[in-house]
């Protein structure tokens, strides 16, 4: 059980140490007696000085922490024996790392992480480091975590709540180690996904972008809208994954942006994005033309290569898109819309949510379900079809049972 042990500090009088009183200490056990023995040396002194040290052991080590006032001290002793109880005592030694070594050295053992992951908590923890860095794990409030919080998210709204999720998953680490016994991240509402919705190109629109390209890119840019490609697995296609006989695609590789190393390749952002897909039979033409004229012989030759034979960059796909985007008089679309116009086109076609994780090589049903209002979209116009049915039997006089040949 955790013990208070009064500790009395003065001047002694009767004694000097280079021409001062000496100041001398003694402790006193909790008690009666204690407390009167205490007093009675306190009057021997001046200038005197009362502390309170509540002494218990946690994983085997003495732990001490010490107060100026008895309440104080009480209201800790109650608190460590309540928490030895449940198993959540923590040493409050450990927790003295401060959240930047401590999020660091995270970052440093998260050997799970893809390079791109690696580089976005990177960044995100330049928004965390500077206002919260310096506090120690154990001294981390939920008051300063809310007041970072909502600081930045006035002014970056998404980038708050990414940078909420991370600090989160730091300190549940730390909750794991039993530096703190609880999460400080417990602001309401924070971390939520807000993803606003993204727009999407018409068909005619895509055709005007396709045109406005080089020739050796129109394929890009129809691969991203009409097989759902995400950038890096566009510029990572080699001729060995195209089966024009079968009409599919694989996708098993992608480029991806690493931290402090440029673009590296690699598999797929998740598992689920090594899929094989089936082409609409309204692009193989236009692949059987790109393979022909500016794709090497060889199996692992790019499909978007440099004269040189290497793989043409991510940012120049970006360049690229800039220009057909312009033509196509939407410069709202960023290359990324393509892939979600082509699955909403999915949606609105009839495909499951399982069928759309599959095609967008989508890890979880949440991405899946932001096309779905295309379904709901799809809805409302067979139920507007449906009313101008009703209305047109109306206005000829007939009844609806007559229209059922229709």
């Amino acid at each position: 059980m955790a013990q208070i042990v009064r500790r009395v500090t003065g001047e002694d009088g009767g004694y000097t140490l280079v021409g001062k009183p000496r100041r001398i200490t003694r402790r006193f056990a909790d008690g009666k007696a204690g407390r009167q023995a205490a007093a009675a040396f306190a009057e021997t002194l001046t200038n005197t000085e009362v502390a309170y040290d509540v002494r218990t052991r946690i994983n085997g080590r003495t732990v001490t922490k010490t107060f100026s006032r008895r309440r104080d001290a009480d209201a800790w002793q109650h608190q460590i024996e309540h928490d030895r109880n449940r198993g959540l005592a923590v040493d409050p030694l450990h927790g003295r790392t401060t959240l930047a070594d401590y999020a660091a050295e995270w970052l440093k053992e998260r050997t799970d992480l893809r390079p791109t992951t690696q580089g976005k908590y990177h960044r995100l923890l330049r928004h965390i480091i500077p206002t919260l860095g310096r506090a120690s794990v154990g001294e981390l409030t939920t008051t300063a975590v809310r007041t970072w919080y909502m600081a930045l998210r006035a002014q970056h709204e998404v980038t708050a709540d990414d940078a909420y999720r991370l600090l989160r998953a730091v300190m549940n680490t730390a909750v794991a180690d039993k530096l703190i016994v609880q999460n400080p991240c417990q602001v309401k509402g924070a971390g939520q996904v807000r993803s606003a919705e993204r727009p999407t190109i018409r068909l005619e629109e895509l055709a005007k972008a396709v045109d406005a390209v080089p020739e050796h890119w129109k394929l890009a840019i129809l691969l991203a809208a009409w097989c759902q490609l995400r950038r890096g697995e566009v510029i990572a296609l080699q001729r060995r994954d195209v089966d024009l006989a079968r009409g599919i695609i694989r996708v098993e590789r992608a480029w991806s942006p690493s931290f402090g190393q440029g673009q590296t390749l690699g598999p797929p952002k998740t598992e689920a994005g090594i899929r094989q897909l089936a082409v609409p039979h309204n692009l193989l033409p236009a692949i059987e033309d790109h393979l022909g004229r500016f794709v090497r012989p060889e199996p692992e030759a790019w499909l978007f290569g440099t004269r040189n034979g290497t793989a043409l960059s991510p940012r120049n796909f970006n360049r690229v898109w800039e220009q057909g985007r312009q033509a196509a008089g939407r410069p709202d679309i960023h290359l990324h819309d393509l892939r979600h116009s082509g699955l909403t086109w999915a949606a609105a076609s009839g495909a499951s949510v399982a069928e759309l994780m599959r095609r967008g090589g989508h890890a979880n049903p949440r991405a899946a379900l932001r096309y779905q209002h295309a379904t709901e979209d799809r809805d409302r116009a067979i139920a507007d079809a449906l009313g101008n049915l009703a209305v047109e039997a109306a206005t000829r006089r007939i009844s609806p049972d007559d229209t059922q040949g229709h």
